[in-house]
C-alpha cells in the first residue's frame, strides 16, 4: 500500500496530551468567578478558534464585550499549566518516527498561538519533528475555514486532495480539513464529541484503521 503524499497533524489532543492542560485552565478560569466549567462547555470549545473561544466564553461567563480579555486570559493560564508537564498521545510520537523514516512530508497545523505550540512541545521533549508548521493565529481565518490546511500543503509543496491525510481530534478541525478536500482521519479526545464529517473515525493514533490508511500497518 502506498504512502500518502502528507499527513498533517493537529495539535491538542491529537499529538499532545494539551487537551488537559486547556481543560485545568478553563476549569481556572471559571472557578475564579464561582461559576462550574462543566463537560458541556468543554465540547463546545474543544478546537474553538481564538475568535470563535472568547464569543463562548463570554457568553458562558456573561462577560459581553470581554471577549479579547478572556482569551488573554485563559492563555496566561494555559501556559502556566503547561509548565506542570505534558505528554504525547498513545502512538503519536512512534507513529511520527514510522513517517519520518518513510519520507512522508509531516506538518502540524493547530489552532493556538505559537507559543503555545512550541513550549508544549519543548516541554514534551518531541523536537518539533515537522517540516512545517501553521498557527491559526497565523492565517487569514483559523480552523473551522480551511486556510490553515491549505497553507500547510503549501508550505510543504503538495496539492490539497484525497491523498493529503488529515487526523483531528475536533469538530472544527474536521470541517477545515474537510473544506481543504482533504482525506480526514477523526480520533476525539473528549468524550461525546461528534466527528461525523470524517471519511474515518478511531479510538487512537494505535487504531490499525489508522495504520492500515497511512500505508504503515505491515511496514
Amino acid at each position: 500500500m502506498a504512502y500518502p503524499e502528507a499527513v498533517l497533524f493537529d495539535n491538542d489532543g491529537l499529538l499532545l496530551d494539551t487537551e488537559a492542560v486547556w481543560s485545568r485552565a478553563e476549569q481556572k478560569l471559571f472557578q475564579v468567578r464561582g461559576m462550574q466549567f462543566t463537560i458541556d462547555h468543554k465540547r463546545s470549545l474543544v478546537g474553538s478558534s481564538a475568535e470563535i473561544a472568547g464569543r463562548k466564553l463570554a457568553r458562558f461567563l456573561n462577560e459581553p464585550g470581554r471577549e479579547a480579555e478572556l482569551m488573554d486570559e485563559l492563555n496566561d493560564l494555559v501556559l502556566a499549566e503547561l509548565e506542570g508537564g505534558v505528554d504525547a498521545m498513545v502512538g503519536a510520537r512512534e507513529l511520527i518516527e514510522i513517517l519520518r523514516l518513510a519520507g512522508v512530508p509531516i506538518a502540524l497545523v493547530s489552532n493556538s498561538p505559537r507559543r503555545f505550540i512550541e513550549r508544549s512541545h519543548e516541554v514534551a521533549g518531541t523536537g518539533m519533528p515537522f517540516e512545517a508548521v501553521v498557527s491559526g493565529h497565523e492565517v487569514p481565518e483559523a480552523k473551522p475555514a480551511p486556510d490553515a490546511y491549505l497553507e500547510a500543503c503549501s508550505q510543504l509543496g503538495v496539492e490539497p486532495g484525497r491523498r493529503v491525510i488529515v487526523l483531528e481530534d475536533s469538530p472544527s478541525g474536521v470541517t477545515a480539513a474537510v473544506a481543504a478536500g482533504l482525506y480526514v482521519i477523526g480520533i476525539p479526545s473528549v468524550p461525546g464529541v461528534e466527528l461525523s464529517q470524517a471519511d474515518l473515525i478511531a479510538s487512537s493514533l494505535e487504531s490499525e484503521s489508522v495504520l492500515h490508511a497511512l500505508g504503515v500497518e505491515s511496514r
